[in-house]
């Protein structure tokens, strides 16, 4: 009986979790999971195409963290700041590097990142904003999100990250949402 994509994806997370991915072939991720490269080949076309449904898979996951912090934070401050913690977290940053690793990848015109990155947190931002009572404006989710991720790469580029913290703190309170 061959695995469903889900079920690979899934050991394919769990992997990356472990040892990463970025620097990897097929064959070494191949390995890692108990699957051949070919099974790979079958459920992702190619190395790119399984990288950005990793990419994917762990942006939905992080949206879905944004959306439980949604349901118990009281204020939109409080919010923005559980989700820099979750997204900015030593564990996730082999994630991080990946995405934009696949990023790199569709901006110079290879094989296409997942569709929707920036559309679906603003999506999933607008509806923890209602959440929440607060109004939303969607350009300034948009530079929510492009500041997180300038954050992230100065994370990932070995930046102190009291400091890449503060920022964080400083755009929040710039944005006018206090911690609490």
């Amino acid at each position: 009986m061959s695995e469903s994509r889900d079920e690979l994806l899934g050991r394919i997370l769990d992997f990356a979790t472990r040892d990463g991915l970025a620097d990897r072939s097929l064959r070494e991720i191949a390995a890692g999971v108990g699957t051949s490269h070919r099974m790979l080949l079958y459920h992702f076309g190619s190395r790119e195409g399984l990288l950005a449904a990793v990419v994917g898979a762990m942006e939905a996951r992080q949206r879905a963290t944004m959306t439980a912090l949604a349901e118990t934070a009281t204020t939109p401050g409080e919010l923005m700041e559980g989700v820099w913690r979750a997204v900015s977290s030593p564990e996730v940053r082999p994630f991080v590097r990946l995405f934009f690793e696949v990023f790199a990848l569709a901006a110079r015109g290879g094989t296409p990142g997942p569709a929707g990155l920036t559309a679906s947190w603003l999506d999933d931002a607008e509806r923890a904003g209602e959440r929440l009572g607060v109004e939303t404006d969607r350009a300034a989710l948009r530079l929510g999100v492009a500041v997180s991720r300038g954050l992230l790469m100065d994370l990932l580029a070995g930046e102190d990250p009291a400091e890449v913290d503060a920022a964080h703190a400083l755009f929040v309170r710039l944005a006018g949402y206090p911690k609490s």
